[in-house]
């Protein structure tokens, strides 16, 4: 397996060129696999999950849709690799399962696994060097309840670890950090529609996802925010006969996460500030971050990222999609259309997906191809 080698007492150091200080506002926040689309589907729409149709994966992106299951049961598993241009082994897995309890309920568990592959560390180049398998760990559960025949809600929990941090004194061993954390969802989903050439559907759903304390990886450090997120989607679904049909989707979202800015006033953005903004509780920290952007309002659109898709369903075995996602450059400047494929034959489905970065930032995801496969078990539910 190839190792990534890091020489801990660099000459010097390389880094990124940016705007000026006072104006790279980029929030960042902990364990940022958890907003990483973790299955093809997913990732062929354009990163888009809150408001499509239901499938197993749904526990990422809106547990809610769980209640609208055709089928009594879903196993699905995905994998995704990072930075595969270089270096073959660090990817996130990902793994659900789904069970309807009855009609208008269902449960849903689900693992999110982030590897780093092996790093082998050394003071000096000449030094034998210490292997460490950095990691993180998100292990979810959900319950969603259909509150009437068009809309339903869920709730779920997380338990997430991350364990990223190096060892600074030769040791094997390096301390983890742990955090619980909550989504909240809602899924609307209206009955076919007569227009005059075709029938329709429309969907919406809005997920307040991973809301919870903050990561600290040592006592008295640094405490990190975990990426809270508010999504609001929407979608159609045009039915030209049983066996076409093409929906058209549209997401929004914001990191519930402070802006970090210059608070002491003195130009830059410093090690005070960060102190200052070590301050703000994760709570509390939810609501400032719908209008505490220095700039006002234009930077608060700024945080707000969006993305659009299609898919065709072609007598629901065969899928193309495709989407795009955009995040301002002030902001991160991720850019990216993306393509996507799935095949299903009785039970089972494979879904595959790649991307292509737009934006001159490059995209961890670029050239890459993401790969699922899902299983549909078990009794069949109507619900139209």
């Amino acid at each position: 397996m190839k190792k990534l080698t890091i020489i801990i007492l660099l000459a010097g150091l390389c880094k990124v060129a940016a705007q000026d200080q006072d104006q790279d506002r980029v929030i960042t926040t902990a364990v940022p696999f958890l907003r990483i689309a973790a299955d093809a589907r997913a990732g062929g729409l354009g990163d888009m999950g809150v408001a499509t149709s239901i499938d197993v994966f749904s526990q990422q992106w809106n547990p809610a849709k769980f209640a609208f299951a055709e089928r009594k049961m879903g196993i699905g598993i995905g994998y995704t690799p990072y930075l595969e241009s270089i270096i073959t082994d660090i990817s996130l897995l990902n793994g659900s399962y789904y069970n309807k309890l009855n009609d208008r309920s269902a449960f849903a568990v689900g693992i999110r696994y982030f590897t780093l592959g092996e790093i082998e560390l050394r003071q000096f180049a000449g030094d034998p060097g210490t292997i460490v398998k950095p990691n993180e760990l998100a292990i979810d559960g959900s319950y969603s309840l259909k509150l009437s025949d068009k809309f339903s809600m869920a709730v779920a929990g997380r338990y997430i670890n991350s364990n990223l941090r190096l060892p600074d004194d030769g040791s094997v061993d390096s301390q983890s950090a742990s955090s619980f954390a909550v989504d909240i969802a809602g899924y609307f989903r209206s009955r076919e529609i007569a227009y005059n050439s075709f029938d329709g559907r429309w969907k919406a759903g809005f997920n307040i996802s991973n809301l919870g304390g903050k990561i600290q990886y040592e006592e008295g450090g640094q405490q990190n925010f975990l990426p809270s997120n508010l999504g609001i989607g929407g979608g159609f679904d045009f039915i030209f006969d049983m066996d076409n049909v093409l929906t058209l989707g549209l997401e929004f979202n914001k990191l519930l996460v402070p802006t970090p800015q210059d608070f002491n006033g003195d130009g830059v953005i410093d090690s005070e500030d960060n102190d200052i903004y070590q301050q703000i509780g994760w709570f509390e920290g939810v609501f400032k971050s719908f209008g505490d952007a220095p700039d006002g309002l234009s930077e608060e659109l700024q945080e707000v990222t969006w993305a659009l898709s299609a898919e065709y369903a072609f007598q629901n075995a065969f899928f193309f999609r495709t989407g795009y996602f955009h995040e301002s450059p002030n902001k991160g400047s991720r850019q990216f259309f993306t393509l996507g494929a799935g095949f299903k034959f009785k039970s089972a489905q494979v879904d595959l997906s790649y991307l292509f970065a737009t934006s001159q930032v490059q995209n961890p995801l670029e050239n890459t191809l993401r790969f699922s496969l899902t299983f549909s078990l078990g009794e069949e539910f109507y619900n139209d």
